[in-house]
Protein backbone atom coordinates (compact mmCIF):
# COMPACT_ATOMS: atom_id res chain seq x y z
CA UNK A 1 0.00 0.00 0.00
CA UNK A 2 1.25 3.49 -0.93
CA UNK A 3 2.13 6.29 1.95
CA UNK A 4 1.14 9.06 -0.79
CA UNK A 5 -1.97 10.35 -0.09
CA UNK A 6 -4.71 10.69 -2.84
CA UNK A 7 -7.36 13.55 -3.34
CA UNK A 8 -10.68 13.31 -6.34
CA UNK A 9 -13.10 15.67 -6.61
CA UNK A 10 -16.46 15.77 -8.19
CA UNK A 11 -19.19 18.12 -9.36
CA UNK A 12 -21.94 18.31 -6.61
CA UNK A 13 -25.17 20.04 -5.14
CA UNK A 14 -23.97 23.30 -7.46
CA UNK A 15 -20.38 23.07 -5.76
CA UNK A 16 -17.98 20.21 -5.73
CA UNK A 17 -17.42 17.34 -3.44
CA UNK A 18 -13.13 16.43 -2.14
CA UNK A 19 -12.50 12.90 -0.90
CA UNK A 20 -8.76 12.66 0.40
CA UNK A 21 -7.46 9.61 1.82
CA UNK A 22 -4.07 8.93 3.36
CA UNK A 23 -3.40 6.18 1.01
CA UNK A 24 -3.43 6.61 -2.76
CA UNK A 25 -4.22 3.10 -3.03
CA UNK A 26 -7.16 3.03 -1.18
CA UNK A 27 -8.86 6.73 -2.59
CA UNK A 28 -11.07 4.75 -5.28
CA UNK A 29 -13.11 2.72 -2.51
CA UNK A 30 -13.29 5.44 -0.68
CA UNK A 31 -14.69 7.70 -3.99
CA UNK A 32 -17.36 4.57 -4.47
CA UNK A 33 -18.01 4.79 -0.55
CA UNK A 34 -19.16 8.69 -0.81
CA UNK A 35 -21.09 8.50 -4.17
CA UNK A 36 -22.80 6.02 -2.88
CA UNK A 37 -24.02 7.89 0.28
CA UNK A 38 -24.51 10.85 -2.03
CA UNK A 39 -26.95 9.51 -4.37
CA UNK A 40 -28.79 8.07 -1.26
CA UNK A 41 -29.31 11.51 0.69
CA UNK A 42 -30.37 12.68 -2.43
CA UNK A 43 -32.73 10.58 -3.60
CA UNK A 44 -34.31 10.98 0.10
CA UNK A 45 -33.66 14.77 0.56
CA UNK A 46 -33.58 16.83 -2.14
CA UNK A 47 -35.45 19.98 -2.37
CA UNK A 48 -35.08 20.16 -6.07
CA UNK A 49 -36.13 16.71 -7.13
CA UNK A 50 -39.50 15.95 -7.19
CA UNK A 51 -39.32 12.56 -7.02
CA UNK A 52 -37.35 12.54 -3.98
CA UNK A 53 -38.89 11.01 -0.84
CA UNK A 54 -38.50 14.92 0.83
CA UNK A 55 -40.96 15.77 -2.19
CA UNK A 56 -43.20 13.17 -1.42
CA UNK A 57 -43.63 13.95 1.97
CA UNK A 58 -43.85 18.05 1.39
CA UNK A 59 -47.18 17.14 -1.14
CA UNK A 60 -49.05 15.03 0.96
CA UNK A 61 -51.14 17.50 2.28
CA UNK A 62 -51.33 16.18 5.55
CA UNK A 63 -50.93 12.82 5.73
CA UNK A 64 -48.37 10.44 6.74
CA UNK A 65 -45.96 9.41 4.78
CA UNK A 66 -43.72 6.08 5.01
CA UNK A 67 -40.22 6.74 3.82
CA UNK A 68 -36.94 5.31 4.35
CA UNK A 69 -34.33 5.25 7.05
CA UNK A 70 -32.51 7.93 5.48
CA UNK A 71 -34.81 10.43 5.43
CA UNK A 72 -35.91 9.70 8.89
CA UNK A 73 -32.32 10.10 10.21
CA UNK A 74 -31.84 13.79 8.41
CA UNK A 75 -35.65 14.52 9.58
CA UNK A 76 -34.90 13.80 12.73
CA UNK A 77 -31.52 15.33 12.70
CA UNK A 78 -32.85 18.64 11.32
CA UNK A 79 -35.52 18.34 14.41
CA UNK A 80 -33.07 18.23 16.66
CA UNK A 81 -31.17 21.26 15.56
CA UNK A 82 -34.34 23.31 16.05
CA UNK A 83 -34.34 22.06 19.60
CA UNK A 84 -31.18 22.79 20.58
CA UNK A 85 -31.03 26.05 19.34
CA UNK A 86 -34.84 26.62 20.53
CA UNK A 87 -36.13 27.13 16.99
CA UNK A 88 -33.68 29.69 15.51
CA UNK A 89 -32.57 26.99 12.93
CA UNK A 90 -36.21 25.49 11.66
CA UNK A 91 -36.58 23.24 8.80
CA UNK A 92 -40.16 24.61 8.26
CA UNK A 93 -38.93 27.51 6.04
CA UNK A 94 -39.58 25.61 2.71
CA UNK A 95 -42.40 28.25 1.68
CA UNK A 96 -40.24 31.17 2.82
CA UNK A 97 -37.21 30.09 0.66
CA UNK A 98 -39.72 29.23 -2.80
CA UNK A 99 -40.80 32.78 -1.98
CA UNK A 100 -37.44 34.04 -2.00
CA UNK A 101 -36.38 32.34 -4.99
CA UNK A 102 -34.18 29.65 -2.98
CA UNK A 103 -36.34 26.41 -4.10
CA UNK A 104 -38.85 25.19 -6.94
CA UNK A 105 -42.70 25.43 -6.32
CA UNK A 106 -44.42 22.24 -7.49
CA UNK A 107 -44.00 21.63 -10.88
CA UNK A 108 -41.44 24.37 -11.00
CA UNK A 109 -38.28 26.08 -10.94
CA UNK A 110 -36.57 28.21 -8.99
CA UNK A 111 -35.95 31.35 -10.69
CA UNK A 112 -33.39 34.57 -9.60
CA UNK A 113 -36.68 36.61 -8.89
CA UNK A 114 -38.80 34.11 -6.54
CA UNK A 115 -42.55 34.69 -6.86
CA UNK A 116 -41.77 38.80 -6.06
CA UNK A 117 -43.67 38.59 -2.66
CA UNK A 118 -41.99 39.07 0.47
CA UNK A 119 -43.99 37.38 3.40
CA UNK A 120 -42.43 38.81 6.55
CA UNK A 121 -44.12 36.73 8.75
CA UNK A 122 -43.06 33.54 11.52
CA UNK A 123 -42.57 30.39 9.61
CA UNK A 124 -44.86 27.19 10.94
CA UNK A 125 -42.63 26.00 13.37
CA UNK A 126 -40.71 22.68 13.75
CA UNK A 127 -43.06 20.82 16.20
CA UNK A 128 -45.82 20.84 13.43
CA UNK A 129 -44.12 17.81 12.19
CA UNK A 130 -44.83 14.99 13.34
CA UNK A 131 -41.74 12.17 13.17
CA UNK A 132 -42.68 8.84 14.16
CA UNK A 133 -39.08 6.67 13.53
CA UNK A 134 -40.67 3.13 14.98
CA UNK A 135 -43.10 3.38 12.25
CA UNK A 136 -40.86 4.89 9.82
CA UNK A 137 -43.49 7.77 9.13
CA UNK A 138 -43.52 11.52 8.69
CA UNK A 139 -46.44 13.74 8.71
CA UNK A 140 -46.87 17.91 7.98
CA UNK A 141 -49.24 20.14 9.25
CA UNK A 142 -51.35 21.04 5.97
CA UNK A 143 -49.27 24.30 4.45
CA UNK A 144 -45.89 23.08 5.61
CA UNK A 145 -42.87 22.33 3.61
CA UNK A 146 -39.85 21.36 4.44
CA UNK A 147 -36.37 22.25 3.22
CA UNK A 148 -33.22 20.31 4.93
CA UNK A 149 -30.56 22.45 3.29
CA UNK A 150 -29.16 23.34 6.50
CA UNK A 151 -28.42 20.02 7.98
CA UNK A 152 -28.80 17.20 5.94
CA UNK A 153 -25.32 17.77 3.40
CA UNK A 154 -24.07 18.10 6.38
CA UNK A 155 -25.54 14.55 7.95
CA UNK A 156 -24.33 13.23 4.69
CA UNK A 157 -20.56 14.56 4.79
CA UNK A 158 -20.71 12.71 8.27
CA UNK A 159 -21.79 9.74 6.91
CA UNK A 160 -19.83 9.77 3.63
CA UNK A 161 -16.62 9.72 5.82
CA UNK A 162 -17.77 6.99 7.86
CA UNK A 163 -18.33 5.10 4.84
CA UNK A 164 -15.51 6.58 2.98
CA UNK A 165 -13.05 5.03 5.79
CA UNK A 166 -14.50 1.87 6.04
CA UNK A 167 -14.47 1.19 2.69
CA UNK A 168 -10.16 2.88 2.95
CA UNK A 169 -9.55 1.15 6.00
CA UNK A 170 -7.03 1.88 7.50
CA UNK A 171 -6.83 5.03 5.60
CA UNK A 172 -8.08 8.43 7.06
CA UNK A 173 -9.76 10.31 5.09
CA UNK A 174 -11.43 13.72 4.84
CA UNK A 175 -14.48 14.09 2.92
CA UNK A 176 -16.15 17.60 1.72
CA UNK A 177 -19.29 18.33 0.65
CA UNK A 178 -19.44 21.34 -1.06
CA UNK A 179 -17.99 23.15 1.93
CA UNK A 180 -19.37 20.78 4.28
CA UNK A 181 -16.58 18.51 5.59
CA UNK A 182 -15.79 15.48 7.70
CA UNK A 183 -12.76 13.36 9.13
CA UNK A 184 -12.49 9.76 10.06
CA UNK A 185 -9.65 7.49 10.52
CA UNK A 186 -6.59 8.78 11.44
CA UNK A 187 -5.36 12.24 9.74
CA UNK A 188 -1.94 12.53 8.25
CA UNK A 189 0.81 14.12 10.15
CA UNK A 190 0.07 17.39 11.19
CA UNK A 191 -3.69 16.69 10.29
CA UNK A 192 -5.32 17.41 7.31
CA UNK A 193 -5.04 21.26 6.05
CA UNK A 194 -7.98 22.88 5.23
CA UNK A 195 -8.53 26.71 3.84
CA UNK A 196 -11.45 28.75 5.27
CA UNK A 197 -13.12 31.15 3.27
CA UNK A 198 -16.69 32.66 2.40
CA UNK A 199 -17.16 30.07 -0.44
CA UNK A 200 -15.18 26.45 -0.58
CA UNK A 201 -14.88 27.47 -4.46
CA UNK A 202 -12.64 30.67 -3.89
CA UNK A 203 -9.55 31.10 -5.43
CA UNK A 204 -6.73 30.88 -2.92
CA UNK A 205 -6.59 34.95 -3.91
CA UNK A 206 -9.40 35.73 -1.82
CA UNK A 207 -8.97 36.48 1.95
CA UNK A 208 -9.29 33.40 4.06
CA UNK A 209 -7.00 31.10 6.56
CA UNK A 210 -5.37 27.91 6.21
CA UNK A 211 -5.91 25.70 9.67
CA UNK A 212 -5.39 21.88 10.39
CA UNK A 213 -8.07 19.79 11.63
CA UNK A 214 -7.90 16.16 12.89
CA UNK A 215 -10.77 15.01 13.43
CA UNK A 216 -14.89 16.00 13.68
CA UNK A 217 -16.11 18.49 11.05
CA UNK A 218 -16.20 21.73 9.78
CA UNK A 219 -18.81 23.85 8.28
CA UNK A 220 -19.33 27.44 7.14
CA UNK A 221 -22.52 29.08 6.40
CA UNK A 222 -22.50 32.40 4.82
CA UNK A 223 -24.70 35.01 2.87
CA UNK A 224 -22.67 35.70 0.21
CA UNK A 225 -22.80 32.66 -1.80
CA UNK A 226 -26.70 31.78 -2.42
CA UNK A 227 -28.28 35.11 -3.28
CA UNK A 228 -31.37 36.32 -5.24
CA UNK A 229 -31.80 39.59 -6.92
CA UNK A 230 -34.94 41.25 -7.24
CA UNK A 231 -35.82 44.69 -7.95
CA UNK A 232 -33.03 47.05 -5.91
CA UNK A 233 -32.79 44.04 -3.45
CA UNK A 234 -30.44 41.48 -3.09
CA UNK A 235 -31.44 38.33 -0.28
CA UNK A 236 -29.79 35.05 0.64
CA UNK A 237 -30.86 32.29 1.88
CA UNK A 238 -30.62 31.80 5.39
CA UNK A 239 -34.02 32.40 6.68
CA UNK A 240 -34.81 33.73 10.15
CA UNK A 241 -37.42 31.53 11.20
CA UNK A 242 -39.45 34.37 13.56
CA UNK A 243 -40.21 36.64 10.30
CA UNK A 244 -40.19 34.39 7.47
CA UNK A 245 -37.25 36.23 5.57
CA UNK A 246 -33.89 36.34 5.19
CA UNK A 247 -31.74 37.19 8.45
CA UNK A 248 -30.01 40.53 9.04
CA UNK A 249 -26.68 40.42 7.97
CA UNK A 250 -24.31 41.02 10.97
CA UNK A 251 -21.88 38.28 10.12
CA UNK A 252 -21.81 37.25 6.58
CA UNK A 253 -19.53 34.24 7.34
CA UNK A 254 -19.52 31.97 10.20
CA UNK A 255 -17.28 28.73 10.51
CA UNK A 256 -17.66 26.65 13.25
CA UNK A 257 -15.63 23.33 14.26
CA UNK A 258 -17.08 20.25 16.27
CA UNK A 259 -17.12 16.66 16.87
CA UNK A 260 -19.58 16.20 13.77
CA UNK A 261 -19.74 18.05 10.89
CA UNK A 262 -23.70 18.24 11.57
CA UNK A 263 -23.23 19.73 14.89
CA UNK A 264 -20.69 22.16 13.16
CA UNK A 265 -23.56 23.55 10.48
CA UNK A 266 -26.01 23.66 13.22
CA UNK A 267 -23.79 26.09 15.24
CA UNK A 268 -22.93 27.61 12.08
CA UNK A 269 -25.95 28.26 10.37
CA UNK A 270 -27.55 29.49 13.79
CA UNK A 271 -24.61 32.38 14.34
CA UNK A 272 -25.63 33.56 11.04
CA UNK A 273 -29.19 34.40 11.84
CA UNK A 274 -28.67 35.06 15.70
CA UNK A 275 -26.30 37.74 15.07
CA UNK A 276 -25.15 39.66 17.54
CA UNK A 277 -26.34 37.29 20.09
CA UNK A 278 -24.03 34.69 18.38
CA UNK A 279 -20.94 35.16 19.64
CA UNK A 280 -22.10 34.68 23.36
CA UNK A 281 -23.91 31.28 22.32
CA UNK A 282 -21.02 29.95 20.89
CA UNK A 283 -18.32 30.57 23.02
CA UNK A 284 -20.60 29.15 25.52
CA UNK A 285 -20.68 25.68 23.83
CA UNK A 286 -16.67 26.04 23.52
CA UNK A 287 -16.91 25.80 19.86
CA UNK A 288 -14.05 26.88 17.61
CA UNK A 289 -15.70 29.47 15.51
CA UNK A 290 -14.05 32.22 13.46
CA UNK A 291 -16.87 34.82 12.50
CA UNK A 292 -16.59 37.22 9.90
CA UNK A 293 -18.60 40.74 10.20
CA UNK A 294 -20.37 42.51 7.29
CA UNK A 295 -18.00 45.01 7.11
CA UNK A 296 -14.94 41.86 6.75
CA UNK A 297 -13.51 42.04 10.22
CA UNK A 298 -12.70 38.66 11.73
CA UNK A 299 -14.08 37.57 15.41
CA UNK A 300 -12.11 34.29 16.66
CA UNK A 301 -13.72 32.35 19.39
CA UNK A 302 -13.35 29.29 21.50
CA UNK A 303 -10.21 28.73 20.69
CA UNK A 304 -10.37 28.99 16.60
CA UNK A 305 -6.49 29.71 15.81
CA UNK A 306 -5.23 33.10 15.09
CA UNK A 307 -2.65 31.80 12.61
CA UNK A 308 -2.47 28.07 10.66
CA UNK A 309 -2.21 26.51 13.47
CA UNK A 310 -4.00 22.80 14.53
CA UNK A 311 -7.82 23.29 15.46
CA UNK A 312 -8.97 21.49 18.75
CA UNK A 313 -12.43 20.06 18.26
CA UNK A 314 -14.95 20.17 21.03
CA UNK A 315 -17.46 17.85 22.04
CA UNK A 316 -20.82 17.23 20.50
CA UNK A 317 -23.60 20.06 21.28
CA UNK A 318 -26.13 17.18 21.74
CA UNK A 319 -28.63 18.07 24.60
CA UNK A 320 -27.59 22.04 24.80
CA UNK A 321 -30.11 24.66 24.20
Amino acid sequence: MSAEAGRADFPLWGGHAVVLATDADALSHAVAAVRRVVDEFDAACSSFREDSELAVVNAAGGRAVAVGPVLIEAVAAALRGARVTDGDLDPTVGEALIAYGFMPPAGGTAGAGGRAQFRLEAVPGWRTVALDADAGTIELARGVRLDLGATAKALAADRAAAAAHDAAAPAGVLVSLSGDLAIAGTPPAGGWRVRVTDDHRSELTVPGQWIELRSGGLATSSTTVQVRRHAERVNHHLIDPATGAPAAVYYRTASVAAASCLDANIASTTAIIRGPRAAEWLSGLGLPSRLVRADGTVQHLAGWPSGAEDLPVPPTIAGLA
